[in-house]
């Protein structure tokens, strides 16, 4: 399997380079060169069949690379296995019955309760045995607008061959999303609380890869989901649960509670591979870009709301290049003239052609903060389950989106809901209690830094640390 840059001009590479280098170095996201597809009977025989066996099937064909692979499939199906034995449900995902055709997909039983662990526990083995492999050595930067830093800090953390800077937005996370990144001590971890929103810590990732000196003199790579590697594992969740509720015969649909948009694309690409799902839907906060694209075919960018759901609170999706991407028909010129525009004037329209067949799958819905905590509280008092607040958004969404009752629709539950205990005990009058192993999580000491939104302080900040 070989990959492209959505931008057209950077080079193609094979996985083992895609998973080191995160961002292209034109500035797009990594893609196959092509789709793989299943056999027939594959999502039939899914059905039945453990998560990690089913992961490595669907991932092993983007991760082949043939006589020179750092690993072969064996290897491969090893650190599938290790990675997913962190989970503390033996299904990894479990699906939980909510009635009339609606299930919640739980994605949070990894080490820090929420679904970037699903990911990040597989690439932070991946990152090891290919750097081993290589007897090289990476920097990792990233921006968490929660939940994707405590996940790469947990997955990363004491490795030899790996530090980690991670950004996060000053006071826009909760206190139990903060506290599983700072209280990490770790010799290789380093906890940056940037003054400004999650988008400006995005801004600030990419403008570090783009200087192409510092790049290569510290060898960065990236864990957010512009690393191909982090949508590729979450590919396997969708496959999962449409092979256990249809075994393939039948079509599923799904409801993704959205920011970043790596999520809702990792669907996007096991319905490429072949798996049936009749729909997508985006479930947004007030900070609703992606509905209001859906809506009109602009996407046009306004301020960063502070929501309930902090998660999602982000105005520049970067996932969504990748589908992009496909709905050009993979002109990166056209992508890069779209997303330039974007970045000059803060807009740019898809034309009615493209945006028609998009809109035959894909729908999305705004749920503002008081329709969150009643969702919350709805859900529990009918089912008992309680639920975070992104979780209750995408439940939202696929209320007000779903278009065939007799089409299964699985929505996803992305985050434990005491890492929101405040919005949950406003909800439901009732504090949700952290596992046992996070017991102490506000009695441990924390380790980070505050910087202001600035480059050149970030970038002084990595050379300053590592010398």
């Amino acid at each position: 399997m070989k990959y492209v840059s959505t931008r057209g001009t950077a080079p193609v590479l094979e996985f083992g380079d895609v998973l080191l280098t995160g961002l292209a170095r034109d500035g797009g996201l990594y893609l196959p060169e092509s789709w793989p597809t299943f056999a027939p009977d594959a999502l039939a025989r899914f059905a039945d069949a453990s998560y990690v066996d089913v992961a490595v099937e669907v991932m092993w064909p983007y991760v082949d690379g043939g006589s020179a692979a750092p690993f072969d499939r064996d290897q491969f199906a090893a650190l599938v296995a290790d990675a997913y034995a962190t989970f503390d449900d033996p299904e990894v995902t479990p699906l939980r019955d909510l009635g009339e055709g609606l299930w919640l997909m739980e994605l949070f039983h990894g080490p820090t309760l929420a679904f970037k662990d699903v990911a990040l526990q597989l690439v932070g083995r991946l990152f090891d045995h290919e750097l081993a492999a290589r007897g090289d050595t990476v920097t990792i930067v990233g921006a968490t607008s929660g939940d994707t830093g405590s996940a790469a800090i947990e997955a990363c953390r004491d490795r030899d061959a790996i530090d980690v800077f991670i950004m996060h937005p000053a006071g826009r996370v909760s206190e139990v999303q903060r506290r599983q990144m700072t209280t990490v001590d770790a010799a290789n971890v380093h906890n940056l609380a940037v003054e400004g929103t999650f988008d400006d810590c995005q801004d600030l990732v990419k403008a570090l890869f783009a200087d192409e000196a510092f790049r290569d003199r510290r060898r960065l790579g990236a864990v957010n989901s512009i690393n191909w590697a982090r949508v590729l594992a979450q590919v396997v969740y969708y496959v999962v649960g449409a092979a256990r509720l249809g075994g393939g015969a039948t079509p599923v649909s799904y409801a993704v509670p959205t920011g970043n948009f790596g999520n809702v694309f990792a669907g996007y690409g096991a319905q490429r591979m072949g798996t049936p799902i009749s729909q997508f839907v985006v479930g947004s906060n007030e900070n609703d870009i992606l509905t209001r694209f859906l809506e009109t075919g602009t996407m046009h960018m306004t301020g960063v709301h502070p929501t309930l759901s902090p998660s999602m609170d982000i105005q520049i999706s970067s996932n969504f290049e990748r589908l992009l991407f496909e709905l050009y028909g993979r002109d990166g010129a056209e992508v890069t003239e779209a997303m330039a525009a974007f970045r000059e004037s803060g807009s740019f329209t898809v034309d009615a052609d493209r945006l028609g067949p998009l809109r035959e799958q894909w729908s999305g819905a705004r749920v503002d903060d008081p329709g969150t905590t009643a969702i919350i509280a709805e859900i529990h008092d009918r089912t008992g389950i309680v639920v975070d607040p992104h979780t209750a958004v995408g439940l939202g969404a696929a209320a007000a989106c779903r278009r065939d009752p007799a089409v299964p629709m699985i929505s996803l539950a992305t985050a434990h809901p005491a890492k929101f205990p405040d919005a949950v005990e406003a909800a439901i009058g009732q504090r949700p209690a952290l596992p046992e192993r996070l017991a102490d999580l506000f009695d441990r000491d924390e380790h980070l830094v505050t910087l202001p939104n600035d480059l050149d302080a970030v970038r002084s900040y990595i050379d300053q640390t590592l010398g």
